[in-house]
């Protein structure tokens, strides 16, 4: 198995869709691939759009992806991926949006449920194991009783819209602290201590 990392950025395709807060896993990737340098194309063997590099200078080397498919059928090109780049699904990240948390808060962990989140679902059943790294980028819950699927598919609301660069920001971070540091340290960073 390569030493690669794999981080995708979970979303769904198109410009109606570019700024809602079911797409931040996307948005992150933006931030990383500013920092790694270079634009995002399409793949021959996965139906996403990738970009090659390493994380600074001789740093990791890393294949940043963004589907293109649906967020409930994101499995298939993350599966395909880690064919074609031989990479162990322990050195997969996925950055998604989560409602179980609030906004501008970031959570890090390796495995576990899905929480009801399709797109981590399809992934666990395309690559046969949860045993994946996830970065959880809160986007809060739906306010009243608006159905959970119309919360994530509206856009970040005006308050939000002044915070979310700095919280796109903080979550690629906690992708190369990942990367770099491994999971423990990363969470010690990012989880606020309990008092």
């Amino acid at each position: 198995m390569s030493e690669t990392w794999l981080i995708v950025g979970l979303g769904n395709p198109g410009a109606e869709y570019a700024h809602n807060r079911h797409n931040v896993g996307q948005m992150v990737l933006d931030d990383l691939a500013a920092r790694v340098g270079g634009g995002f194309k399409s793949h021959k063997a996965a139906r996403a759009q990738v970009l090659e590099g390493r994380l600074g200078i001789g740093g990791p080397r890393v294949v940043l992806a963004k589907p293109l498919t649906y967020m409930n059928v994101s499995g298939g090109p993350v599966s395909a991926l880690t064919k074609f780049y031989d990479i162990d699904p322990a050195h997969v990240i996925a950055v998604h949006d989560e409602i179980d948390i609030p906004f501008d808060t970031i959570k890090l962990k390796l495995g576990g449920g899905e929480g009801g989140h399709n797109g981590l679902r399809d992934i666990s059943k395309a690559l046969a194991t949860k045993d994946y790294l996830r970065v959880r980028v809160g986007v809060g819950r739906p306010p009243g009783r608006m159905d959970t699927a119309d919360f994530v598919l509206r856009d970040f609301a005006g308050p939000e819209k002044k915070e979310l660069p700095f919280l796109v920001g903080s979550a690629a971070d906690a992708v190369e602290d990942l990367i770099r540091e491994g999971l423990l340290v990363a969470q010690q960073k990012f989880h606020p201590s309990k008092a």
